[in-house]
């Protein structure tokens, strides 16, 4: 009797990052940046989405968008409501989006007539790290609620992400969370990631997020 053993996970890696490349590819063909946003549930993912949208039409960009849940659609429609093209993917179970999703979601979209494209990822700080999804860029956004150890506790997140975001700063003192120990943890795992500080529900921060994007 013999014993075959197969790396299942390898083979599922492997084959979503093919297909990664090959939505780059895509995207690259009809001149669009794509940008993957990573983060925990209650982070300031949509919002993040809602109040960068506008920075960048106000600067001639065509924006659309794809939003990643596990159910429901209370994220699309709060990014429907921007009048942008946007497709919405459930994911089920997954707490994550994969290439294949992505894939099927950019031909839906009207790609001729965009020029930056915004995935927000379902809320989850470790499975999306090992599942590109074709992005040009991954930044991940982290709020002071979440508690100022949070970097230190997702490391692999800030590896995979060229721009780090510290969100609801204006908190930092009423949770008690230090937003030093916060960007000396992203700088530890990541010595090349551009840190942003932000209060999206103010707008504070938005612009500079608009600059390192489309630079």
């Amino acid at each position: 009797m013999h014993k075959i053993q197969v790396n299942v996970g390898a083979s599922v890696t492997e084959a979503n990052k093919r297909q990664a490349e090959e939505n780059r590819e895509h995207l690259n063909d009809h001149g669009i940046k794509a940008i993957d946003i990573l983060g925990a549930v209650g982070s300031g993912k949509t919002m993040l989405v809602e109040k960068l949208t506008p920075v960048l039409k106000a600067r001639g960009f065509r924006v659309g968008a794809i939003v990643g849940d596990c159910y429901g659609d209370d994220d699309y429609q709060r990014i429907h409501s921007l009048n942008i093209p946007v497709e919405n993917l459930n994911t089920g179970t997954e707490c994550h989006l994969d290439a294949h999703m992505v894939h099927h979601a950019l031909h839906h979209l009207p790609l001729d007539d965009l020029d930056i494209l915004l995935v927000e990822n379902v809320g989850n700080m470790v499975c999306p790290t090992d599942f590109p999804v074709g992005s040009h860029k991954r930044v991940v956004i982290v709020s002071v609620t979440e508690g100022d150890d949070v970097v230190n506790k997702h490391p692999a997140m800030f590896r995979e992400c060229e721009i780090g975001i510290i969100n609801k700063v204006d908190l930092a003192e009423a949770v008690g969370a230090s937003v030093e120990r916060m960007e000396k943890d992203m700088k530890r795992h990541n010595s090349n990631i551009r840190i942003l500080k932000t209060n999206l529900k103010k707008g504070a921060g938005v612009d500079e997020l608009a600059d390192l994007i489309v630079k």
